[in-house]
């Protein structure tokens, strides 16, 4: 290791931080919260979120969306900007049939569509997923109440490095 250290500051004048700096399979590598796999059908590396860093975000995520943290919907969204299950935020807050009825209603569902969606309960996951809640509280709804996109996001940084 101390070779290829001395390598790089010798012949490309870089500083290596040893206590940093390893040498992994390209796989096992974690950069900037990013990994590399190499795509079977194109035979090329490319990018992606490293696991660990799903793993961490997914759990930070729960934290966020826990029913122990006070404040408003808008309070939320702003602490989160860049996580995807306000849904599930939106329907914990709205603990209560008539409450999860009379939300979806003010969101544009129908009576009864509210009515029936409102009794599958706790299952959050699948309300947010799979019920009229993501019609209700679509991606436009979530954008105007200041919620960024994670992916749109990454896809507005990647155009800008590809130019």
């Amino acid at each position: 290791m101390h070779s290829v250290a001395d390598w790089m500051k010798r012949k490309l004048g870089l500083k290596v931080n040893m206590t940093k700096t390893h040498i992994a399979r390209t796989q096992k590598l974690k950069y900037l919260e990013s990994g590399f796999y190499k795509d079977s059908k194109a035979k090329e590396w490319r990018c992606r979120l490293h696991q660990d860093s799903v793993k961490k975000f997914k759990s930070r995520l729960k934290e966020l969306t826990s029913r122990k943290i006070s404040g408003t919907v808008t309070g939320k969204v702003e602490r989160i900007s860049q996580v995807t299950r306000v849904r599930i935020i939106i329907w914990k807050q709205w603990k209560v049939l008539k409450k999860r009825q009379w939300g979806l209603q003010k969101l544009g569902i129908g009576k009864n569509e509210a009515r029936r969606t409102a009794y599958w309960g706790d299952r959050y996951q699948l309300v947010a997923t799979k019920s009229c809640l993501s019609r209700a509280v679509s991606k436009d709804v979530l954008t105007k109440a200041g919620l960024v996109s994670c992916f749109d996001y990454y896809n507005e940084r990647r155009a800008l490095k590809l130019c």
